[in-house]
């Protein structure tokens, strides 16, 4: 047997926010169901998991206290520009980094969730 990908899931304060952040990120429409408390992209209207496409934001109690121990990369061909764009959309540049022949921007969303945006080689 083996897993497969459902979703990619954040914890956060406020599900609208992240969410509108990642639908407008991801060039995808933020699902009608969603709330301040619960929302997605990518979900089948009947709630079923909608596979490896789709994301959740779910409003949690406990606030962001360390750097995440896993987060998300992207590439792009342009990444100085898409690094531009993203901070036009809410999000905050950290760092960038050079080691390992790769080149790539550390990232946070609205709510300080990191991810990372390289070069295309």
């Amino acid at each position: 047997m083996t897993v497969q990908l459902a979703a990619v899931t954040f914890d956060c304060d406020d599900a609208m926010t992240v969410g509108r952040f990642w639908a407008a990120a991801l060039d995808r429409p933020l699902d009608g169901h969603s709330t301040r408390d619960f929302a997605t992209i990518g979900m089948a209207e009947d709630h079923a998991v909608g596979g490896s496409n789709a994301w959740m934001f779910a409003r949690v109690p406990e606030s962001k206290v360390a750097k995440n121990r896993v987060h998300i990369d992207f590439a792009a061909d342009d990444s100085e520009a898409e690094v531009n764009w993203l901070i036009g959309l809410g999000a905050k540049r950290v760092d960038d980094k050079r080691e390992w022949n790769f080149a790539w921007t550390i990232m946070q969303d609205p709510e300080g969730n990191e991810f990372c945006v390289a070069q295309t080689p």
